[in-house]
């Protein structure tokens, strides 16, 4: 049935569709749908065909549309415009593997840092408090404080460089 009536329909789907592969895709859709179909004789067999034909070319659209507004969000919230070119801002593979080598070092320079200044580094920096509130819990002078913060910058600085 739908190969005496193939040509017929790669046209009228083309002219549907305004793409002759869209077309042809619809066509081999409808060759599928009729293949798995278990029903009886088809009085109208062209008017069938043309029905299921409309609703693939139809389904077609709708997912062509659902995927467009899909790109068109991650597109939004990934590429900003810089002059007339779009820009993707999401970084590359190597800079989150350096990014996370980095990750790594300071991590590990951290861990080496003299007690007192890895105490209040950690309190200061990690923790978000302020120097008055790290010299009250250690009972220390604000002095020594900022010191320590000096003494842990400067190792974390040098093991980074």
């Amino acid at each position: 049935m739908l190969a005496e009536h193939r040509q017929q329909l790669v046209r009228f789907f083309t002219s549907r569709t305004g793409d002759a592969a869209e077309a042809e895709d619809v066509v081999q859709e409808i060759w599928l749908h009729v293949a798995r179909a278990s029903g009886g004789p088809v009085a109208h067999p062209l008017a069938y065909l043309h029905r299921i034909g409309m609703n693939i070319a139809l389904d077609r659209l709708r997912e062509g549309r659902r995927r467009a507004r899909r790109e068109q969000g991650w597109t939004d919230a990934a590429v900003s415009i810089a002059g007339h070119e779009a820009v993707d801002e999401t970084p590359s593979p190597l800079a989150v593997a350096e990014g996370r080598q980095r990750i790594r070092a300071l991590a590990a320079a951290i861990e080496k840092l003299p007690p007192g200044a890895a105490r209040v580094f950690r309190r200061h920096k990690l923790d978000g408090l302020g120097h008055a509130e790290i010299a009250a819990e250690l009972g220390i002078s604000r002095s020594a404080v900022e010191k320590h913060i000096a003494v842990a910058l400067r190792h974390l600085r040098e093991a980074l460089e």
